[in-house]
């Protein structure tokens, strides 16, 4: 596949990034700087990202919101103009089409905004459902970019730059029309790191100024630009399934953790009867946090293996404090599951991974091994979020 750019290209090789292709096979910032850096920045001051790669579906008419909660597993019938709602869109049976947010103008208009690698699929689901619904879809990711603002001081950075619009007065998941520097925009309260944050929905022509413009009145709120690579480290501290790495058809909203966001109730979409059997059924697998030994991450795909035989003081330390002295060999049991993501977590200093395990095996506390680099390294279930688990960071009010 030839190489996509966002309307952002540009402006990224002029700050120096180091670009990559990935979601959607577009060409996106890895790091301006150090991932590390970037990270941590974001978690004290502002980052901004490029998250154009997203897709937009606009969704309007008569039977819009029957289309969309015929769709989704999430009910959008009490949502108001002004609110946005996460939800996952199913299969018959069950498996995960996309994990999107769907944002509402009016009873006849909502625009749904999809993630970066099935961005094409899901708007063709959306509109091969549409037929025949007296509703109206349209792909508008070409006319759209997404520079995101995340971070504790991202609030007082957008007051001090954005206009006709209250920015306290936004709460998380509502959004507002305003305008920034003479650009008219959406400014949605949401985000992927955790922290505080906003969503700047920008017409693409214009998103090159905009961006420049936002660096330049950042500085002195500490603003810099973020690379995937530290937006995975910091969606990994979280523990927010990235589509993918972690959710696909293969899975369902139960297996990832998702069902928080299912409403059953009095109410029939696409995908219902294969998720009220499975909450019957239960699982065979769970995605999980786990804390790993060692400063060294796992790769993508890892074998996961229970705890097998213990052999007593059969391996010899090499280095650090220990070095000359023995400890016991801890043994791979079966073949238990496989990582689907793992890094060091840059704000709670340890190496962390997010696998898919046996229920069995899937409760905190659990021990298992984990190949690193053709090694066996202890592991345990850990409890998710691995920072901030009751959100405050995210919903913080003004």
């Amino acid at each position: 596949m030839p190489e996509r750019r966002t309307p952002l290209y540009d402006n990224h090789i002029r700050l120096g990034a180091q670009m990559v292709k990935g979601g959607g096979d577009y060409m996106f910032p890895l790091s301006y700087t150090s991932p590390v850096e970037e990270h941590v920045n974001t978690r004290t001051n502002v980052g901004m990202q490029d998250l154009s790669t997203m897709g937009e579906v606009d969704v309007k008419g008569p039977g819009a919101e029957r289309l969309l909660n015929q769709l989704l597993v999430n009910e959008i019938k009490d949502l108001l103009p002004g609110q946005a709602r996460y939800s996952t869109m199913c299969r018959e049976d069950g498996g995960v089409v996309d994990d999107i947010t769907v944002y509402k103008f009016n009873d006849e208009h909502y625009m749904v905004v999809t993630s970066s690698g099935p961005r094409k699929k899901t708007a063709r689901w959306i509109a091969d459902h549409a037929v025949g619904t007296s509703t109206y879809v349209t792909d508008i990711s070409p006319a759209v970019a997404l520079p995101v603002v995340q971070g504790p001081r991202s609030r007082d950075f957008l007051k001090a730059v954005a206009q006709n619009v209250d920015i306290d007065a936004l709460r998380f998941f509502r959004f507002a029309p305003a305008r920034i520097n003479d650009t008219e925009l959406l400014i949605s309260r949401s985000g992927y790191t955790g922290e505080l944050g906003y969503e700047l929905y920008t017409p693409a022509e214009e998103a090159g100024a905009l961006w420049d413009y936002l660096v330049q009145q950042g500085r002195e709120f500490g603003l810099k630009p973020y690379g995937v690579a530290a937006m995975q480290t910091l969606r990994l501290e979280k523990a927010f399934p990235l589509y993918g790495n972690d959710i696909n058809e293969d899975y369902t909203p139960f297996h990832v953790g998702l069902d928080r966001w299912i409403r059953f109730d009095k109410r029939d979409f696409i995908g219902r009867d294969a998720l009220l059997r499975l909450q019957q059924t239960g699982l065979d697998r769970r995605w999980v946090g786990l804390t790993l030994q060692g400063d060294i991450p796992a790769a993508v795909n890892a074998t996961v293996w229970s705890v097998g035989a213990v052999n007593p003081n059969d391996e010899t330390m090499y280095s650090g404090p220990e070095a000359g002295s023995k400890k016991d060999r801890i043994l791979p049991g079966e073949e238990v599951g496989h990582v689907t993501f793992s890094e060091r977590g840059h704000t709670v200093g340890k190496i962390l991974a997010l696998a898919y395990v046996r229920t069995s095996h899937s409760y905190p506390g659990s021990r298992l091994l984990v190949d690193v680099k053709g090694k066996p390294v202890p592991a345990v279930v850990t409890p998710t979020p691995f920072f901030d688990p009751q959100g405050a960071r995210l919903r913080a009010k003004a």
